[in-house]
């Protein structure tokens, strides 16, 4: 009886020891069904139904693959990325990976506030009032919180993802079909394919989450003892990434594709879900859009700061105040209230912004690829913790099918092929 209660101590050790660690991966992993990621997914289903679910499955064992180096990395120098990389690489390329990284985060910013006006429109709510009043909201947040506080924020939000899990049910799709076309799936990347596949990798794998969530390991001071909890924590927010987009997908294709109706944006999807799939999933759809878009609001603009200030070689931090580290703080003000301004102009169309975001993603995440896997397998950086041959293989050969979807998604687009 005793040995029995030992064990089962032991096994709640062990769980609290997992809760203790668990944040970083789960909440990287969420944020990425932002906005333009839930744009992304419903045009994903609502132009080729079921066709395009099977690619989430090698996408989200690329996710585990590139974000277990990142936390790896985190553990064992107890520095943020772009730190490594301006150590490594030098000041000068640091500065023109900072710029590229900064342009296509300020582009997902404005995206998320796209999200947050296109979802409160449908209840009516006027852009002038929900987007100025959220970007005050993720600003307090943020500035007057510490990390755990902002933590545990997060992680609260990552519960109202269960919305598009039920908005799936709802709309009551084939779930054979569904089984088919991940089992045996249709590799035809014509007539637009190629495009919509490049968005949903740039969706889910985004450069600003390897910054982000290495920064946060960082930040939440795990050590390398605590490794296979922070290894455990991403696999599972990949994993429930990976589920709540496939739910988007699979909601959109049961609906919108069936009827022939081909939405640009997650809020287009929402409205025409209602006839369809009645007012309960349109609500909740909408509902999903204004919590992830929020969320991410907080998020982008804060693993924008935490990249450039690592770079740089300035104070970072959420446990920081304002005046012991300004220019996080103050790049973090610039990027929200900024990109909340954009979403304020007169007739700005917000489609192209949040798509073209995710396909931008796309096209950055390589570049950032290749420098975490150099990081990576310097062993005076890491030690016995850098890359073994087999890792490295599926590592360099994850990367080199991103490039090569990329090059060939951009010679697509300018015709050459």
């Amino acid at each position: 009886m005793s040995a029995g209660r030992g064990g089962l101590r032991g096994r709640w050790k062990i769980v609290l020891a997992f809760l203790a660690v668990a944040g970083p991966g789960i909440i990287t992993s969420n944020v990425d069904n932002d906005a333009g990621g839930i744009a992304t997914y419903s045009m994903a289903g609502s132009h080729f139904g079921y066709g395009l679910l099977w690619s989430l499955l090698p996408i989200m064992a690329a996710l585990i693959i590139i974000q277990e180096m990142s936390v790896r990395m985190g553990v064992v120098t107890g520095k943020g990325l772009s730190d490594l990389i301006r150590e490594r690489f030098g000041v000068k390329i640091t500065v023109y990976l900072l710029f590229g990284v900064i342009l296509t985060n300020f582009g997902n910013v404005i995206a998320e506030f796209a999200g947050v006006a296109s979802s409160l429109e449908i209840f009516r709510v006027s852009r002038f009032l929900s987007v100025p009043a959220s970007a005050v909201l993720v600003w307090l947040l943020v500035v007057k919180g510490t990390y755990r506080s902002v933590e545990k924020v997060f992680l609260f939000a990552c519960l109202f993802y269960v919305t598009y899990l039920i908005s799936g049910v709802l709309a009551r799709p084939d779930w054979a079909e569904i089984g088919r076309s991940v089992v045996a799936p249709s590799l035809d990347l014509s007539g637009g394919r190629m495009g919509m596949l490049v968005g949903l990798v740039g969706t889910t794998i985004a450069p600003w989450m390897q910054f982000y969530l290495q920064a946060a390991v960082v930040e939440k001071n795990i050590g390398v003892k605590e490794y296979k909890h922070a290894r455990l924590d991403v696999v599972l927010g990949s994993i429930v990434v990976t589920v709540v987009a496939g739910f988007i997908v699979l909601t959109c294709a049961a609906t919108l594709f069936k009827a022939g109706i081909r939405v640009e944006t997650a809020a287009d999807a929402a409205l025409a879900l209602a006839p369809l799939a009645g007012q309960y999933c349109s609500a909740l759809f909408a509902f999903g859009l204004l919590n992830a878009s929020l969320f991410a609001a907080s998020i982008l603009p804060l693993s924008t700061a935490f990249l450039v200030c690592e770079g740089m070689g300035w104070e970072n931090g959420v446990n920081k105040k304002f005046s012991e580290a300004p220019q996080f703080y103050g790049l973090y003000s610039l990027l929200v209230f900024l990109g909340a301004a954009v979403i304020l102009i007169p007739g700005i169309p917000l489609f192209p912004v949040m798509y073209v975001s995710q396909v931008v993603n796309g096209v950055v995440l390589p570049v950032i690829l290749v420098f975490m896997l150099l990081l990576v397998n310097d062993r005076k950086l890491m030690g016995e913790h850098a890359n073994r041959r087999g890792l490295n293989v599926v590592s360099w050969t994850t990367a080199g099918l991103l490039i090569a979807l990329t090059v060939l998604y951009l010679l697509k687009l300018t015709g050459i092929v």
